[in-house]
C-alpha cells in the first residue's frame, strides 16, 4: 500500500475540515429551524424560555453574558478605568508597584 505524500494528506485534510464546517452549519439550521417549529406550535417567545429578545441588530458574536460590567477602579490622572475583572491593567499594575491601594483607584 502506497503511502500518502504531506501534500496529498493536507489537501484530504482540509476538505475533511470543509465537510465538518458544512455539517455543523446544517445541523445548526436544521436545529433552529426545528426549535423555532416548536415555539410558533406552543406560541412560545425567547422571553419564555427565560432569554432576551432582540432588538434591530443581532448582536455580535456576544451572549448576553458578554455585556459591559460597570467600572470599579478609576485612574484620576488619566481617566482609565477597569471593572475589576480579568488582567489588571498596565497602570493600576505600575501603581500599586509603586505603593498605592488598589482602594485608593475605587470608584
Amino acid at each position: 500500500m502506497a503511502t500518502a505524500s504531506l501534500k496529498e494528506m493536507l489537501a484530504q485534510k482540509a476538505e475533511l475540515e470543509r465537510q465538518i464546517e458544512e455539517a455543523s452549519a446544517k445541523g445548526k439550521a436544521d436545529a433552529i429551524a426545528q426549535i423555532r417549529a416548536l415555539m410558533d406550535e406552543h406560541a412560545l417567545t425567547v422571553r419564555d424560555l427565560g432569554g432576551q429578545e432582540r432588538s434591530g441588530r443581532a448582536a455580535k458574536g456576544k451572549t448576553s453574558t458578554g455585556a459591559k460590567v460597570a467600572a470599579k477602579y478609576r485612574n484620576q490622572a488619566s481617566g482609565e478605568t477597569w471593572s475589576g475583572r480579568g488582567l489588571q491593567p498596565r497602570w493600576l499594575k505600575a501603581a500599586l508597584a509603586s505603593g498605592k491601594k488598589l482602594e485608593d483607584f475605587a470608584v
